[in-house]
C-alpha cells in the first residue's frame, strides 16, 4: 500500500513540475515584454505546489526567484499586486533569504521592508508560523 501512495506522489510530482515549466515560459514572456509585476503574479500564483516534494519546490522557487530578482521598482509593484499575494510572498521573500546569495538577499530586503509597511506584522507571523505549506 505505501508503494501505491509514492507512486500517486511521484505522478503528482511529474504533473506539477509541468505545470512549473509552463508557468517559467509565461514568466519568461511576461519579463521579454518589460512586465515584472504580471510576471510576479504569475508565479505566485498557485503557490506553494501542493506536494512534499522537494524537487517540486526547488523548481517553483527557481521561478519565483526569476520575477522577484526582475523588481526594480518595488513601491510601484505594491500598487499593481494584489494582497491575497502577500504571504505567500513573505514566505518566499524568506526562502530568499535562506540562500545566503547577496544580490537574492538584497532583493528580498528590500521587498521585505515594503511589504511589512503595507501588510504588517501579521504578514510575518502567518508566513513564519505555517508550516503545512511550506515554500
Amino acid at each position: 500500500m505505501a508503494d501505491t501512495k509514492e507512486f500517486v506522489e511521484a505522478d503528482n510530482a511529474e504533473a506539477i513540475i509541468t505545470r512549473i515549466e509552463h508557468k517559467s515560459r509565461k514568466i519568461e514572456s511576461l519579463l521579454k515584454q518589460f512586465k515584472p509585476v504580471e510576471a510576479l503574479k504569475t508565479a505566485l500564483e498557485g503557490s506553494p505546489p501542493n506536494t512534499r516534494d522537494e524537487r517540486c519546490k526547488s523548481a517553483n522557487w527557481l521561478v519565483v526567484h526569476r520575477a522577484i530578482m526582475a523588481i526594480k521598482d518595488v513601491d510601484g509593484m505594491f500598487s499593481s499586486l494584489d494582497p491575497e499575494y502577500y504571504d505567500i510572498l513573505m514566505k518566499y521573500l524568506y526562502r530568499g533569504l535562506s540562500t545566503g546569495d547577496r544580490p537574492t538577499c538584497d532583493q528580498c530586503l528590500r521587498i521585505h521592508e515594503k511589504l511589512t509597511e503595507k501588510a504588517g506584522l501579521g504578514c510575518i507571523l502567518r508566513a513564519l508560523a505555517d508550516t503545512a505549506n511550506t515554500v
